[in-house]
């Protein structure tokens, strides 16, 4: 048991049955009245965000969010296959449960997978990953007004902004949580 004097950011509790993940707090002591809590959590499961004041002796169940490592193997219609690598056991998927930042993850990727009391909720993919331009359109000669982007198709099938000398087969370094063009990588 956690009291809500002793939140932290990033603490995960239970409330309600459900799991919460502490994005801010403050200790509020008032000159007349009792001290607070002003708690910012999020629903580790949906994503949505909340705002609320506790007691600071108001107990809480600590919830323990699982997290392994696994292989992404392939997909097969709506199933995405996880491969855990020490045991081999392979785990499926639905869509629904991988983010948007999940187009960047190509096969035999290594992603983290988040689970609480066996359910999984959220799966997230390495923070940079290199790909390889499949199409793009070829840079125009003489073009060089600064920040000048093009479109580019990357061998995932995500399409991201690159500057204008990204060629077709280049390999790139993206950022897989803001979708963005980090460098070209040599070799």
């Amino acid at each position: 048991m956690i009291t809500a004097g002793d939140f932290k950011n990033g603490l995960t509790f239970e409330m309600d049955g459900k799991v919460y993940q502490v994005i801010e707090f403050q200790h509020v002591k008032p000159g007349k009245g009792a001290a607070f809590v002003r708690t910012k959590y999020r629903d580790v499961v949906t994503g949505a965000t909340r705002e609320a004041s506790f007691n600071p002796t108001a107990k809480f169940e600590n919830a323990i969010i699982e997290r392994r490592d696994l292989e992404y193997l392939y997909t097969d219609g709506d199933l995405y296959y996880f491969m855990d690598p020490e045991s081999y056991e392979q785990i499926p998927l639905n869509a629904d449960k991988l983010g948007d930042n999940f187009r960047f993850v190509k096969e035999n990727t290594t992603c983290r997978i988040c689970s609480w009391k066996g359910n999984v909720f959220s799966v997230e993919p390495p923070t940079f990953v290199e790909l390889e331009v499949t199409d793009t359109e070829p840079g125009v000669r003489g073009d060089t007004a600064t920040n000048v982007t093009k479109e580019a198709t990357l061998e995932t099938g995500a399409v991201v902004k690159v500057p204008i000398f990204i060629n077709t087969g280049d390999k790139l370094k993206i950022d897989t949580r803001t979708g963005d063009y980090i460098e070209r990588v040599q070799g």
